[in-house]
């Protein structure tokens, strides 16, 4: 369905098998590979709101080709096809709907664990160390304060969850899960992806301060599949506003969530529809930050 103004909230693309939609992402088969596109939905609080970003969904795309490209010699990912590449043939009739926002990709099998790198001090992370001292276990130094940039990037794994919030687990844990050769391979290919691209992003005046990569096996190989250091996997910061001891500006959801914090809702679904100021400002961050990393206009 495309309304008014518009934003793709959902997606049916006859004669072609549909095998699932995620909170952002509707998954095709296409035989011997996957269809992906990312549509402009948005969640907060792991709620799906009823009315979407209009064109947050090419942004991710877009942002994510950027990055498969730029570290293509760096790991191996699932993309088949280019980002300037065309339809083939039997999505030709869609290209109106899909052509920005699609990444056709191989048929990876995803691992069970997510990969989270983080470089800053937020988030979840922040009120576990102001607990504990501790991120995901990982004792830190003292005296940090909330957006404090660590010492060291780290490693933090969780599980996945189809439905609310993914649980942080220690790296054994992630060991166990995956194996421990599996698991080492996913961490360190992880920090080095992370710093690479923190690295880039600060020289366009962006701090990437944390971020979750997806990884999957294709052939025996692991391999860098799904989005990859967009708005919604990462937290992205304006670097000529940053200023530890508080929480951040950031080039994401904000405007939705903290719209949302002004509401006597109780977070759960349905979500509240957004109004038209806080979706036109988000679609406005999405399309800076795409236009920032990449120095192209879309």
């Amino acid at each position: 369905m495309t309304n008014a103004t518009d934003t793709l909230l959902s997606l049916e693309l006859p004669g072609v098998p549909k095998l699932r939609s995620g909170k952002v992402r509707e998954l095709f088969d296409l035989g011997d590979r996957y269809l992906m596109v990312a549509s402009d939905r948005i969640s907060a609080f792991d709620v799906i709101m009823p009315n979407g970003i209009p064109r947050k969904g090419e942004v991710l795309t877009q942002i994510s080709h950027f990055w498969f490209e730029k570290f293509s010699t760096l790991v191996p990912n699932h993309l088949l096809v280019g980002a300037n590449d065309p339809l083939p043939p039997q999505l030709q009739p869609f290209a109106a709907q899909i052509a920005c926002r699609s990444m056709i990709v191989k048929k990876a099998q995803p691992l069970a664990v997510e990969c989270i790198v983080r470089g800053y001090l937020a988030g979840s992370g922040w009120k576990e160390y102001q607990k504990s001292r501790t991120v995901c276990g990982q004792l830190l130094p003292a005296g940090l304060q909330e957006s404090s940039e660590l010492p060291e990037p780290i490693f933090t794994p969780s599980t996945k969850a189809e439905t609310g919030h993914d649980e942080n687990i220690p790296f054994a844990e992630a060991q166990k899960i995956l194996g421990a050769d599996l698991a080492n391979q996913a961490r360190d290919l992880s920090l080095k992806i992370y710093r690479e691209a923190r690295a880039y992003a600060r020289q366009r005046g962006i701090i990437i301060a944390d971020t979750k990569f997806e990884f999957g096996v294709f052939e025996g190989k692991l391999i860098l599949i799904d989005e990859v250091l967009t708005p919604d996997s990462s937290r992205f910061w304006p670097a000529d506003q940053y200023a530890p001891g508080k929480s951040q500006p950031s080039y994401d959801k904000q405007f939705v969530r903290d719209y949302l914090e002004t509401l006597d809702w109780d977070k759960t679904p349905p979500g509240p529809r957004l109004p038209e100021e806080v979706v036109a400002k988000t679609t406005a961050k999405y399309l800076e930050a795409y236009e920032r990393l990449t120095g192209r206009t879309l």
